[in-house]
C-alpha cells in the first residue's frame, strides 16, 4: 500500500529530473543573452541556497555543521557550481543549448575514464564499448559545418569540455568525503557557497551587475524558474528517487535531457536539429547506456544543471 501511494511522487519525480533538468539549458541560454554569466549563475545559487536553508529550517532540520563538512561542501560547491556550472553558463554564450546538453551527457564517459587513470579502477568490457561508442559520437557532434562555423564555437566547445573534468573530479571527490547527513541541508550549503564563490569571480571578471527590475520579462521569468525548479525542485527529486527506485532507474536522465534540451531549443530558439546531429547523439548516447550499465558511476551528482 505504501509503494502504491507513493506512485504519483515518482512520476513527478521523474519528471523534474527529465523534463526540468533538461529545460534548464533553455533557461540558462535566455538568460545569458542579457545577464553576465557568473553574475548569472551566483545570484541563482545563493539564493536557491537560501531557500533550501529556509526550508530545513522550516523542517526542523539543524544547519549545525563541522568545519571539515564545511569544507568539503566548499570544495564540492566550486567543482559543480561555481566552476561547473558557472563555465558552461559562459560557453552558452558561444554554443547552442542542445549542442551543450549532447556534450555533457558524455559526463558518464569522462568519469569512467578518470577512475581509471586516478584511482585504478578496471575498466570492464562493456565500458570499453561505451567508451568507443562515446568517442566517436563525439566527434560526430563536434565535426558539425554548423556548429564550427559559429563564433568562439570552438572555445565553448573546450569550456564546457573543462567543466566536465570539474564534474566528474567532484563525482569522485563527494563519494568519499565527510558531508552533512542531511541531503537537504548538504545541498544548501554548496549551492550558498557555491554561489558566494561565482558572485565573487563575477566581480573578479569585471562583470557589470543589474537589479532584477531592469531585466527583461524572459530574463525574470527563467531566473525564477532556475532557482526554484531548475535548483531546488529537481535536485530534491533526484534525491527522493535515489531513496525509492533502482539507482540505474534514476540514471535514465541521462539519455533523456538531451532529449528534451534539443526539442526545447529547437522550439524556443530555433537552434537547428541536424541529421549528424541526431546520429552523434544516438551514438553517444548508447554509449552512455553502455558505462551505466555498471552501477558504480550510476550515482553521478546532477549539480550540473
Amino acid at each position: 500500500m505504501e509503494s502504491k501511494r507513493n506512485v504519483p511522487l515518482i512520476i513527478s519525480a521523474f519528471f523534474a529530473i527529465y523534463v526540468i533538468w533538461g529545460s534548464t539549458y533553455l533557461l540558462n541560454k535566455i538568460a545569458v543573452a542579457e545577464l553576465p554569466p557568473f553574475m548569472l549563475a551566483g545570484v541563482r545559487f545563493t539564493t536557491a541556497g537560501l531557500l533550501v536553508f529556509g526550508i530545513a529550517a522550516l523542517l526542523g532540520k539543524s544547519l549545525r555543521i563541522t568545519r571539515k563538512q564545511l569544507g568539503n561542501t566548499i570544495l564540492a560547491g566550486f567543482l559543480f557550481l561555481s566552476f561547473g556550472n558557472g563555465v558552461v553558463v559562459w560557453a552558452l554564450k558561444y554554443v547552442d543549448s542542445n549542442f551543450a546538453a549532447l556534450e555533457i551527457s558524455a559526463q558518464p564517459l569522462i568519469v569512467l575514464l578518470m577512475m581509471w587513470l586516478l584511482q585504478g579502477k578496471k575498466i570492464q568490457s562493456t565500458s570499453l564499448i561505451g567508451i568507443f561508442l562515446g568517442i566517436i559520437g563525439m566527434y560526430l557532434l563536434i565535426n558539425q559545418k554548423a556548429v564550427l562555423e559559429q563564433e568562439n564555437a570552438l572555445l565553448g566547445i573546450g569550456m564546457i569540455f573543462s567543466a566536465m573534468l570539474a564534474w566528474a573530479y567532484g563525482s569522485l571527490f563527494v563519494a568519499g568525503a565527510d558531508f552533512p547527513k542531511n541531503f537537504f541541508v548538504n545541498t544548501g550549503y554548496q549551492m550558498f557557497t557555491g554561489g558566494l564563490m561565482l558572485g565573487l569571480m563575477s566581480l573578479a571578471f569585471g562583470e557589470t551587475w543589474s537589479l532584477p527590475n531592469t531585466w527583461s520579462a524572459e530574463t525574470n521569468w527563467s531566473m525564477l524558474l532556475l532557482i526554484i525548479f531548475g535548483s531546488i525542485v529537481a535536485f530534491t527529486s533526484f534525491n527522493y528517487l535515489l531513496k525509492n527506485v533502482s539507482p540505474e532507474k534514476v540514471a535514465t536522465n541521462t539519455y533523456v535531457n538531451p532529449i528534451v534540451a534539443m526539442f526545447l531549443g529547437s522550439y524556443f530558439l530555433n537552434e537547428p536539429i541536424t541529421l549528424q546531429s541526431i546520429l552523434a547523439a544516438s551514438i553517444l548516447l548508447t554509449g552512455v547506456y553502455f558505462i551505466n550499465t555498471k552501477k558504480k558511476i550510476a550515482l553521478l551528482s546532477r549539480f550540473k544543471k
